[in-house]
């Protein structure tokens, strides 16, 4: 289970300050909203991507449909995307992996119930730090609250 280490986790939750969170929900009752909603509070900047609600905005924040299209806008801002935090079922990770990848961000985290062994080894082979089956609000308050 090297996509649990512990010292990953600390580290990408300390040194990210923007995280994107892919399949970001408008709807505040998911798991989605109420975890960008939590990492907001504690200081990040969340990058909403979730292709049918790009164009809005949730939490104050643009909502984008790419991940790709996300990084380009933030670019231009002069910041970057340091954590790519995924909402999305399992078998449709690879792509944000590429992209996490393409864009060039320091982690790729997984979300509770999410593990895709090949997107974890693609984005660890390009050097980019990965998590699975873990939720960043969960192990921020474990952190947070130490």
């Amino acid at each position: 289970m090297h996509y649990q280490d512990p010292d990953v986790i600390t580290k990408l939750l300390a040194e990210s300050r923007v995280i994107a969170i892919v399949g970001l929900s408008p709807k505040e009752d998911r798991p989605s909203h109420g975890v960008a909603a939590y990492l907001q509070q504690h200081g990040y900047r969340i990058i909403p991507v979730n292709p049918a609600a790009a164009g809005t905005h949730i939490l104050g924040e643009h909502c984008y449909a790419t991940l790709t299209m996300a990084a380009a806008a933030l670019q231009e801002q002069g910041t970057r995307i340091d954590l790519v935090d995924v909402f999305r079922k399992a078998d449709q990770v690879e792509p944000i992996a590429d992209e996490t990848i393409a864009i060039h961000a320091r982690g790729f985290w997984l979300q509770l119930g999410i593990v895709n062994q090949e997107a974890i080894d693609k984005v660890q082979a390009a050097g980019i730090a990965a998590v699975a089956d873990r939720c960043t609000k969960i192990d921020h308050a474990i952190r947070h609250n130490r």
